[in-house]
């Protein structure tokens, strides 16, 4: 067995993030990657937009990718590529993990891991599409790989069901590499991208957005030939009558994307319902002591920057991991809000600078968000709009925080 002190899993701009940090403060780390190549997801995104928050410029997610890959390379943290977790076992206050690639299998302890897996998307079946199996139903990240990576085109007719941002950036590529795209069908009352992307992506090449739609059923043999279409109520009920057929050739999904945590769940880690990623504390630290996580591990982000962010929290958080007892507190977000993260709060650690991620649950004009402890205020912050598909963040002082306090989040309109 081969010790280390830092053990991340996953190697995408979080992992990268996290291992860096770590080893910045001089701890021995090895990063995991199923993929033979480091960057994630980022290395399908060929388009722009990167790096505005960390950078300050406008780069490409290979671009942005390759700035932590070149430092990572330059640093003393050793990688195991096209390597598979097979199992993670703890043993007293070690991690013994077992890994698995072409040179066979082989167990490595860590005194702390840092889980950085990233996410998945929703296939059709999860959203209940009816219908034959037939060539041509892709999700969005499926057709960005074959475009983007593969050089081979998809499409040449296709409908997108769902307006998430992964979704919208394909209406805009496939356009602009010769496909017609009929329309973008949401089955909720509203889009569910950053507004950036609906207007560069959408309004920018005249492709409609249609709210209250979704697919219902597909049709074809070998390949896609139709699908069904129709209107939803506000439950997103398909209300009958309304079903509309439309040919086309494709049928790209971008209906939302899942934390990926099969390795959490197989250590009995606490799971939030409400974001599908692992419970955590301010330091990132899972309901399991010394098992850290971050990026859409943790719950799906909107831009790299805050997943970068959460990286470097969680490296340097299990960096200085010890195994003194955790005294947490829950953080209660009101019904307004979709979720919050951290959901726990360590008061047993420093928490002067703790990190708030939030949704809100509907869109919302003239709001004020609340940090109260105890029934006071102790954070005020006035917003104009508030979107659900746009991530917020905010920096609160918790270091007077105790045991027995009780801190909850709220929402009224101003």
């Amino acid at each position: 067995m081969t010790d280390y002190d830092v053990t991340v899993i996953g190697a995408g701009p979080a992992g990268l993030a996290a291992a860096l940090a770590a080893e910045k403060n001089g701890k021995h780390v090895l990063l995991v990657e199923r993929a033979a190549r480091m960057g994630g997801i980022l290395n399908q995104c060929i388009h722009d937009g990167f790096g505005l928050i960390r950078f300050g410029e406008k780069l490409s997610g290979c671009e942005y990718a390759n700035r932590y890959i070149n430092e990572l390379k330059a640093s003393n943290v050793e990688t195991a590529l096209l390597t598979f977790v097979t199992r993670i076992e703890k043993n007293k206050d070690v991690f013994e993990i077992t890994l698995v690639n072409r040179d066979g299998l082989r167990t490595v302890k860590s005194r702390a891991l840092v889980l950085s897996t990233g996410c998945r998307e929703r296939t059709a079946k999860q959203v209940s599409i009816q219908g034959t199996r037939p060539a041509g139903v892709f999700t969005a990240g499926t057709a960005q790989y074959y475009i983007n990576i593969l050089g081979e085109m998809p499409a040449k007719k296709c409908v997108i069901l769902g307006s998430g941002d992964i979704g919208l950036i394909m209406a805009r590529r496939l356009t602009l590499e010769g496909a017609e795209v009929i329309g973008v069908y949401e089955a909720k009352s509203s889009p569910s991208g950053l507004t950036r992307n609906i207007a560069q992506c959408l309004d920018d090449f005249d492709i409609p957005l249609h709210v209250s739609h979704t697919v219902t059923r597909v049709f074809g043999e070998s390949r896609l030939n139709a699908v069904e279409i129709a209107q939803v109520d506000d439950k997103m009920r398909p209300i009958p009558g309304t079903e509309e057929i439309v040919e086309c050739d494709t049928l790209i999904l971008s209906v939302g994307l899942i934390p990926e945590n099969e390795l959490a769940e197989t250590m009995n880690i606490v799971i939030d319902s409400k974001t599908k990623g692992p419970v955590c504390d301010q330091n990132y630290e899972t309901s399991l002591d010394g098992v850290f996580v971050c990026g859409n591990a943790l719950h799906v982000n909107d831009l790299v920057d805050y997943v970068s962010e959460s990286g470097e929290a969680a490296g340097s958080s299990a960096a200085g991991y010890s195994a003194n007892k955790r005294i947490l507190v829950d953080i209660t977000a009101a019904n307004d809000f979709a979720y919050a993260v951290p959901a726990k709060l360590n008061v047993n650690s420093d928490a002067a600078k703790t990190v708030l991620f939030f949704r809100s649950r509907e869109e919302r004009d003239k709001t004020e968000v609340q940090v109260l402890v105890n029934g006071a205020s102790v954070y005020k912050k006035k917003y104009t709009k508030l979107r659900p598909p746009e991530m917020e963040r905010i920096v609160v002082d918790f270091s007077h925080v105790g045991p027995t306090d009780q801190v909850t989040l709220e929402m009224r309109e101003v």
